[in-house]
């Protein structure tokens, strides 16, 4: 514990009160907990002293300067296990820290027994004057005029020998002093917790929704009997108003680098391209350059820098993949021959993923010069840093190792604290876990594999709470690998269930260009690969004619990011809370926030998992926990079709697959 001095008794105090169990914290405080600005934080600890004294307890925020913030009172939660919490508000961006502080109320002590005593003309002049004591020092300590004459006039009441008892002591119960000594009260023996560490990230670290696209795809032109004419960054910019109006906030590009041609896969993954054949991006590097290069069908740098200003002024931002690979082209098998695996015959070990082999990529031997690999890979990210680029999108990270990240990150951040990392990483948990306490703002998740009521409700839960102080969910609805069996089978009503639930589950949230085309052609039955992947060829797409003849769902996903910036709600991870509804293919969960001017903003969703048939029941939610009528005056309005309906405790619902997907209701705010 740190010793800490008494401001009465001026003696070290040390562990003069146990504080115990101080949460949240990340693998005690070995890394830090993670917030963005303006996001709110629960802090709790266990608090106790011996005998029956009345004590306080209150957090305190330090900024990277160890310069306190005002701090904030915390509230005894649970009197039978004395734990305390409190509401923090995350600062500015910075390695912040955190504390718990407590200490002796002699003053709510002393209230506690004189209420006691006088009554029962126990001690009444003693207890009289030493309550006068204690509110003259309490007045003393006060730094504004108002407050400390409100706590003096009841030292001066106290000590009114002309008065009753009763009125002298009925002076201590003045609101204004109780107010007053709840913001500066009377502290003795202080003691605080050990402080841990809290890292404040910029608000897109945790809140935003993606668009991925393939630039290459976007103005491309295929002819029968002539070669494939790849878009460049200048035709993709004209694809960014449209993905603008979507709401979405940030478009991710995958590689944009030059590709190698040995051994380059053709359409489909074949493992034998012809001539044409554009290649995967994922495989990196040729005669042209590496990555710090761009392919030249897409343009020049400088057509890449006016693609990233071009987004900006619609207020996009653009995220790059950063892939550490290399097809057997890149100019590092000549210049970095220690940075790979040779095997015994002398060649460059492939990629493999047994029985499978990726030829066309060769991973990195990190073990051989890795404080090589940690400066190149900074130099590489700086270097797209300095063209605009401020999120990374990092592929397979898990294949690395964990210690590098926390370098690479870190020198990354420490020039660039705004710069946004998000981890491709479909693996096991504990690396995920990992991961994120390396420095990764933001992870993928198994969101895409969770479509069951039971599974899903777990697995949500799990990410707005058990991991949420360290792991921020990016829940991506499918990618140019995962198109799950869900939307294979599922359809337009599928795809609609999924963007509701991604886009209000979680703060961020993505999805894969094509998605709101509904498209789901698979490659093979039983797989999750995409017949006519883009990953392996251009895909150009007739946008307006889709949007003509109604087969996009960009209206709901517009309507859903309006949703999202207007309701603070939504952008937050640790408010998730479940409601029961018996039906097995419904669930139900509430989102809400305290805004600054007190007031809650509060979101409701009834959604259907059944993509195939109507569910209807009742739903119970909590409208009293949340603060919210239960008597059947409530009013929710349905943000989804514009209807207001009555809301109780336990309220009936109906929802049509490809009519009505979900509820997502708001309170209706009585007009004056």
């Amino acid at each position: 514990m740190t010793a800490v001095m008494d401001p009465g008794a001026r003696v070290p105090v040390g562990d003069r009160i146990p504080i115990r169990d101080v949460r949240p914290q990340v693998r005690g405080g070995a890394a830090p907990v993670k917030a963005v600005t303006g996001e709110t934080l629960t802090v709790s600890a266990t608090v106790f002293r011996e005998g029956s004294g009345e004590i306080g307890a209150n957090v305190v925020l330090r900024d990277a300067r160890g310069l306190p913030a005002a701090w904030t009172p915390m509230r005894l939660a649970d009197p039978d296990a004395d734990r305390w919490e409190a509401t923090v508000v995350a600062g500015p961006p910075g390695r912040w820290t955190y504390s718990v502080e407590a200490w002796a109320d002699p003053v709510a002590t002393w209230r506690r027994d004189a209420e006691v005593k006088i009554p029962a003309g126990v001690d009444v002049d003693l207890m009289l004057a030493e309550g006068a004591l204690l509110y003259e020092r309490a007045a003393f300590g006060i730094p504004d005029a108002r407050h400390r004459d409100a706590v003096s006039a009841v030292a001066r009441a106290l000590r009114d020998g002309a008065s009753p008892a009763d009125r002298r002591l009925a002076a201590s119960a003045a609101p204004e002093a109780v107010a007053a000594l709840r913001r500066h009260p009377l502290r003795e023996l202080v003691t605080s917790s050990w402080p841990l560490p809290l890292l404040v990230e910029r608000r897109r670290a945790l809140a935003g929704s993606w668009y991925e696209m393939f630039p290459r795809s976007e103005g491309a032109r295929l002819t029968d009997g002539a070669p494939p004419v790849s878009g460049t960054f200048a035709t993709a910019a004209l694809r960014l108003p449209a993905i603008a109006a979507m709401g979405f906030d940030v478009v991710y590009l995958p590689p944009i680098h030059p590709i190698g041609r040995t051994h380059r896969k053709g359409p489909d993954n074949a493992l034998v391209a012809g001539e044409h054949d554009v290649g995967s991006p994922w495989a990196i590097g040729s005669a042209e350059g590496g990555h710090d290069a761009v392919h030249p069908d897409l343009g020049t740098l400088d057509d890449f820098r006016r693609f990233v200003a071009d987004a900006q002024e619609l207020g996009l931002e653009v995220a790059l993949d950063f892939a550490l690979q290399c097809s057997p082209d890149h100019p590092w098998l000549t210049e970095h021959p220690e940075w790979f695996t040779r095997r015994i015959d002398g060649s460059v070990a492939p990629a493999e993923n047994p029985p499978k082999k990726y030829e066309d990529i060769h991973p990195l031997a990190f073990d051989r010069d890795f404080e090589g690999l940690v400066a190149e890979s900074v130099r590489l990210l700086r270097f797209w840093a300095d063209q605009g680029v401020r999120i990374f999108r990092v592929d397979n990270p898990h294949t690395k190792p964990v210690g590098f990240w926390k370098r690479v990150i870190a020198e990354v951040n420490d020039r660039d604290p705004d710069v946004v990392f998000l981890a491709e990483a479909f693996t096991r948990r504990a690396m995920v876990h990992a991961l994120a306490q390396a420095g990764f703002q933001q992870s993928y998740t198994y969101f895409t594999w969770k479509n069951e009521k039971e599974e899903l409700t777990e697995y949500a839960h799990e990410l707005a709470h058990d991991s949420a102080d360290f792991l921020r969910p990016n829940l991506f609805v499918n990618t140019p690998d995962i198109l799950h069996a869900y939307l294979q089978e599922g359809g337009r009503p599928a795809f609609e269930t999924r963007a509701v639930l991604a886009a209000t589950l979680a703060p961020s949230w993505g999805m894969y260009a094509g998605y709101e085309l509904c498209e789901n052609e698979v490659l093979e039955p039983g797989t999750e690969d995409y017949k006519n992947s883009e990953k392996y060829e251009l895909r150009p797409r007739d946008w307006a004619a889709a949007e003509a003849q109604g087969r996009s769902i960009a209206p709901l996903i517009t309507r859903l990011n309006g949703l999202r910036r207007a309701h603070p709600a939504l952008q937050e991870l640790r408010n998730l809370r479940f409601h029961p509804v018996p039906h097995p293919q419904v669930v139900a969960y509430s989102k809400q926030v305290r805004l600054p001017d007190g007031s809650l903003d509060t979101v409701l969703a009834v959604v259907n998992l059944d993509p195939h048939h109507p569910a209807e029941g009742t739903v119970a939610f909590d409208l009293a926990a949340l603060g919210l009528p239960d008597d059947g005056s409530l009013k929710m309005r349905d943000e989804l079709t514009g209807e207001i309906h009555a809301w109780r405790r336990e309220t009936y619902f109906r929802l049509e697959p490809g009519r009505t997907p979900a509820h997502l209701l708001v309170p209706v705010r009585e007009t004056p």
